[in-house]
């Protein structure tokens, strides 16, 4: 066990030692801070208060976390495979749960780099602009906090991680950087979308029903992510509202989603004979 905890951490100090050394992270980060101030400054929510801007951001983010999750993860396994690491890996008896805890492990910590430096900034932003006057809803019981932004960050955060660990499982399927890039971009945007989509043609069919829509929405990992902020953000700030998602089974979706990518993965791997 301790040569799996030294093998893990030199994997992990390896992951994050080849990120320092690429720029277009760096520049990743730039870019969404960038896009999410704006999104912040000009959307009217920050003026408004913490959670308008939320309800600004959310739909934006539902596309934007996806996508990071791919510029960060999509050449993660790939990578070592085309340059023949996987093979000298090997030789040193590093299981496979080992490489693909590490793996992501070192991509999870740049995924919520990325993230948290933009949400953050967001954050200033509202802080800077919202008028005194903005802590209490006119037209609800609610009150605004910057508690609700920093329970939003968490809820953004791991949805970020549970798509990141679906992009690690899809590097590892890959054969290529190019085959990796199409299988990541397609099976996240398709776990993504695919979900709300199968949603309303099971509404439409009849096949889902009002008794277990809440279950079916926990399923898909944007949906469940948007259900939790609606039920642990927006609705506890405004008395009466809620009921637009089961927040326990939402959890559960995301973490699935996470931790079973993970297993896949390694699975995966180790019929490689890693």
């Amino acid at each position: 066990m301790t040569g799996a905890r030294s093998q893990f951490r030199t994997l992990v100090a390896r992951e994050l030692q080849t990120v320092a050394r690429t720029r277009i992270y760096a520049l990743l980060a730039v870019g969404v801070a960038g896009l999410l101030f704006a999104l912040t400054a000009g959307g009217g929510g920050a003026q408004t208060g913490y959670l308008p801007a939320v309800v600004d951001l959310l739909l934006p983010l539902e596309l934007l976390v996806p996508l990071v999750a791919i510029a960060v993860g999509y050449r993660s396994v790939v990578d070592d495979l085309e340059r023949g690491e996987l093979a000298v890996l090997e030789t040193y008896n590093v299981p496979a749960w080992v490489y693909v805890a590490a793996i992501y492990v070192g991509r999870a910590a740049v995924l919520s780099a990325v993230l948290l430096s933009g949400l953050l900034v967001s954050g200033l932003v509202i802080a800077v602009a919202a008028g005194p006057d903005t802590t209490v809803f006119a037209t609800h019981s609610g009150v605004d906090s910057p508690i609700l932004w920093g329970r939003f960050i968490v809820l953004t955060l791991l949805f970020g991680l549970a798509m990141e660990a679906l992009v690690v499982l899809l590097s590892v399927v890959a054969r290529s950087v190019r085959a990796a890039i199409v299988l990541a971009t397609g099976g996240v945007l398709l776990a993504a979308a695919g979900g709300d989509a199968l949603i309303v043609l099971g509404l439409a069919d009849g096949w889902l029903t009002e008794s277990n829509l809440l279950s079916a929405l926990a399923v898909a990992p944007n949906s469940a992510y948007r259900g939790l902020v609606f039920e642990t953000v927006i609705g506890v700030a405004s008395a009466g509202e809620g009921g637009s998602a089961a927040p326990l089974w939402s959890l559960f979706g995301l973490v699935g989603w996470l931790v079973g990518s993970l297993l896949a993965a390694t699975l995966l791997l180790s019929r490689r004979h890693l």
